[in-house]
């Protein structure tokens, strides 16, 4: 592999497992089709639960017991398929219906809650993408995942981006998608296609690299 760079396997996503290799640190990025991490875009290695800090487990196990339904399988999403549909409100009492409001539009859709240890930072660095490439078609979605308005409100007054936020009360929609980390993005095509996800913190360099070959 070029450069040394090394290529990692992991579950199927629609695996239970697959919760025990990703990382709030490392910047990995998988495909939907098969599971398979992609290179790491900084020197730091793929962490896994087992070398993580019992201070980061938490989020982890956390969003897990929220997320899972009882006797629920996660969906199995691939590669290019439709993302799913949904309609939420927003902060502002507004409703987005996903594909119908975005029709050709690049999306980033992201699951994230005030209490994920990097999402703060991660969201405000990625403030300057969104505000360079919204002209050319790109749309943030921060989704709020089981946090009531007030709370998911108070946490983005802090941060001063200018990018929807929406509001999964019930978890309904990350279940939907197969989230089981936060945070978590989704990158949807001009065609509504599930292109990429990332898993943990999302490098701001990253993420422009990915809205670019998208646009």
């Amino acid at each position: 592999m070029k450069g040394g760079a090394r290529q990692l396997h992991i579950p199927l996503l629609n695996d239970t497992q697959r919760i025990s290799v990703f990382g709030f640190g490392p910047r990995v990025i998988t495909t939907i089709t098969d599971g398979r991490i992609l290179p790491t875009t900084d020197n730091r290695p793929p962490t896994t639960i087992n070398a993580m800090k019992p201070l980061f487990l938490l989020p982890i196990y956390l969003t897990a017991l929220l997320l899972a339904g009882c006797g629920e399988e996660a969906p199995k999403l691939e590669n290019h398929q439709p993302a799913p549909a949904f309609t939420l409100p927003d902060l502002d009492g507004a409703t987005l219906s996903f594909p119908q409001d975005l029709q050709g539009q690049v999306v980033a859709l992201r699951f994230w809650a005030d209490w994920c240890p990097f999402c703060a930072t991660e969201m405000r660095d990625i403030e300057p993408v969104y505000r360079e490439f919204r002209g050319q078609g790109l749309r943030v979605l921060a989704v709020n995942v089981r946090q009531d308005r007030d709370t998911a409100a108070r946490f983005i007054a802090k941060l001063d981006i200018s990018y929807r936020v929406l509001l999964d009360e019930d978890g309904g929609l990350a279940r939907q998608y197969g989230v089981t980390g936060l945070p978590t993005t989704y990158f949807i095509d001009r065609e509504g296609r599930l292109i990429t996800r990332i898993l943990g913190e999302t490098a701001p360099e990253l993420f422009e690299k990915i809205v670019r070959e998208m646009l």
